[in-house]
């Protein structure tokens, strides 16, 4: 390894990067300390809460940021008011679309949202020096790409149930990536979106998505208080409910 990356514990990087998730997981990680240092000039941490529009379709891209806390949603919205969900990001994403002026989404924040954004201008001048940036933007696309895919088939071929059970499933392995390696252990979590927002994603009804909920509690396989609040009390078994 290029001995310009060093641990992130030294103290050339900058303090606010040291303990930044985006850093150890996200696209930071292919910065070195001098780019890093020259990136947090330009950055700034927002924090917003649930509903808080951060950029409409069609409109001009000027910045980037990474994911810190929190779950955005991506939407599409017709003519006559209809929305669509067409997509969640979770810590440390990276939000934004590389190589465009205009954003062909809405994005919206789906919880409380922390944020760390910088400048188009500034990153896409990292971008083209640094080929592991890029290397790292297109793994994250890749992946958006392979988790829309799959969704196309939820979409398409699950029943209601497993519709359901294939959000929280979602939900669970993003928030906590690790929980996939633990199948026989719980899960716990706050559902990010109204029941309004899960039925545009899922393409059910609200009623219809509730009555999944009430039966995957009625079988014990989840827990839900307050209407957001998730146990999942095995994971292994919310996954034999996806289908």
């Amino acid at each position: 390894m290029d001995d310009t990356r060093r641990d992130i514990h030294n103290s050339e990087v900058p303090v606010v990067c040291q303990s930044c998730e985006a850093r150890h997981n996200g696209v930071c990680g292919a910065l070195n300390e001098q780019e890093l240092v020259q990136l947090s000039k330009s950055t700034r941490r927002v924090c917003h809460l649930p509903g808080v529009e951060l950029i409409g379709d069609s409109e001009e891209i000027a910045s980037y940021s990474n994911i810190m806390h929190g779950v955005v949603k991506l939407s599409k919205i017709l003519e006559d008011g209809r929305q669509q969900v067409v997509g969640l990001q979770f810590a440390p994403d990276f939000l934004g679309r590389i190589f465009a002026t205009e954003s062909r989404v809405t994005v919206e924040t789906a919880s409380k949202v922390e944020l760390c954004k910088f400048p188009k201008s500034v990153f896409d001048a990292m971008l083209a020096a640094n080929s592991e940036l890029e290397h790292r933007i297109m793994v994250q696309t890749l992946r958006e790409l392979d988790e829309a895919r799959d969704w196309m088939v939820t979409l398409g071929r699950k029943t209601a149930a497993e519709k359901v059970a294939s959000f929280l499933y979602l939900i669970a392995t993003h928030v906590d990536p690790t929980a996939m390696d633990h199948p026989d252990e719980e899960a716990v979590f706050d559902l990010p979106l109204t029941r309004a927002d899960i039925a545009d994603y899922l393409g059910l009804t609200i009623e219809t998505v509730s009555r999944q909920l009430t039966r995957l509690r009625a079988d014990k396989v989840v827990e839900i208080t307050h209407n957001r609040h998730v146990r999942v009390w095995r994971l292994s078994r919310l996954l034999d409910r996806c289908g």
